[in-house]
């Protein structure tokens, strides 16, 4: 019963901090002027960890309310998710880390954070370990089956957990041990651990969707799993050949999006029973689908438009670093931009350096983007860059400028092609839990605790 009553509270926990990190994203990409979109920062990887503790944590409470077991390690879980927003707040507050998401450096204020951080993660763990022991043991179950699914996604979301926490924190550890040492954990380790470990955990993704309780068959789910991999392969066929068929690591990522989509979709397709039962009565089947079915049916076709978008972005992006004048033209991924003047801007509270870009395509005008230099007359000492963007279906334009130098302005040109699926999958993830809270048997359950709970 706690596991059922924990679920939606855990899920909207979650959806709140999808939320921010989708935003936290989409700030930096367009606020920052560095052409990205996720840098693996501390304070993106403070807000990262909890989300997948509690991505875990959602998954085995599943299994916690279906099948009474996996009970020690779902608490264990809770307190792990809850620990890491603690200390993700004490990260971000107490300026331990350098940031650009920092809010304040102020060691006092770390201090007491850290204390009240001490005092829950202690007095948690303390609690679990006097009293895991006395929680009832459920029932087994074969290694093939939706519960070894549902445990290998943990395991491999929490082995990522902790793969993100060393390299946040080992510079930390590093500057103690060594009395002021610094060193940095970059992109690569993270891009490196983290994309083998979600590897397994995609490809298994769509399988253990359509596996029973407690015993499977592996090769009953792989037959309805058929023309799912027909269209992943399809997707890395075309993908090869619209692009460059020398991405072949690419190619994979986009079919491994398309894998999950199209499982997902498949297992939809199963709850309703299409080619078993008339075709009408396979529509009001699925019209009939609780609304967590539909929650899981968003969140898992959101990831999957997410890790195309990353794949795509990441692989195919376009850059170009110049020094332009007025009247200079600049082609990147088949676009041309050409520099129009500059000027000097004066803002409510702030005085900028603004310069214009035509853009065109094939010698058709496009229209014109703005990119600005601006000092805040509050901080003279942190220059600002105002990007200037231009979106199309097949991605984003990005215009930045820099400082400038002896034979022009410094331009950054990006061209960040299908970006909109990131924010899109984010999207699709969010709605899945809102259609999942939103499940009439969430609020069956909540009014039936209501009159529990009153007096006879």
């Amino acid at each position: 019963a706690w596991a059922r009553w924990v679920r939606p509270w855990t899920l909207a926990a979650w959806m709140f901090l999808t939320a921010g990190i989708a935003l936290g994203s989409w700030w930096a990409y367009y606020e920052l002027g560095w052409g990205g979109w996720w840098f693996w920062d501390p304070v993106e990887n403070a807000s990262f960890m909890p989300w997948l503790a509690g991505t875990a944590l959602l998954h085995s409470a599943i299994v916690a309310e279906k099948r009474d077991t996996l009970k020690v390690w779902t608490i264990l879980l809770a307190i792990v998710a809850f620990s890491l927003s603690l200390i993700g707040t004490f990260l971000v507050r107490s300026g331990v880390l350098s940031s650009v998401h920092a809010f304040a450096v102020d060691p006092a204020r770390g201090v007491f954070i850290l204390m009240i951080l001490l005092f829950f993660i202690g007095g948690s763990l303390a609690l679990y370990a006097t009293r895991a022991a006395g929680i009832r043991r459920g029932g087994s179950f074969a290694p093939v089956s939706r519960e070894g699914a549902l445990v290998l996604n943990n395991l491999l979301l929490s082995v990522a957990m902790a793969a993100v926490f060393i390299g946040t924190l080992f510079p930390l550890a590093y500057e103690a041990v060594t009395g002021g040492g610094k060193i940095t954990v970059g992109p690569p380790y993270f891009n490196f651990t983290f994309g083998i470990l979600m590897i397994p955990l995609l490809l298994v993704l769509p399988v253990g969707a359509l596996l029973p309780w407690k015993r499977g068959g592996l090769h009953d789910v792989l037959r309805r799993l058929w023309w799912a991999a027909v269209l992943a392969v399809a997707a890395v066929v075309i993908a090869a050949f619209v692009t460059d068929p020398k991405a072949v690591r690419a190619a994979l990522g986009i079919g491994l999006g398309a894998w999950i989509i199209a499982g997902t979709l498949v297992a939809l397709a199963e709850r309703a029973m299409f080619g078993r039962v008339p075709f009408a009565t396979a529509l009001r089947r699925l019209a009939s689908q609780p609304g967590q079915t539909w929650g899981m049916v968003l969140a898992h076709v959101g990831l999957g438009v997410m890790v195309v978008g990353i794949i795509i972005v990441s692989a195919f992006k376009a850059e170009r670093i110049t020094a332009m004048t007025p009247g200079k033209t600049v082609t990147i991924a088949g676009l041309q931009v050409k520099m129009l003047g500059e000027k000097r801007v004066t803002g409510p509270n702030y005085l900028a350096e603004q310069a214009a870009f035509a853009v065109s395509a094939q010698d058709r005008p496009l229209g014109t983007v703005f990119s600005e230099k601006r000092v805040f007359i509050a901080r003279r000492d942190m220059p600002t860059t105002e990007v200037g963007l231009m979106h199309f279906f097949s991605g984003d334009l990005y215009v930045a400028i820099g400082d400038k130098a002896k034979d022009g302005r410094v331009v950054r040109l990006y061209f960040n092609p299908m970006i909109w699926l990131l924010w899109l999958g984010a999207a699709l993830m969010f709605s899945g839990g809102l259609a999942t809270l939103a499940d009439r048997r969430f609020r069956l359950r909540l009014r039936q605790r209501i009159k529990a709970a009153q007096p006879a």
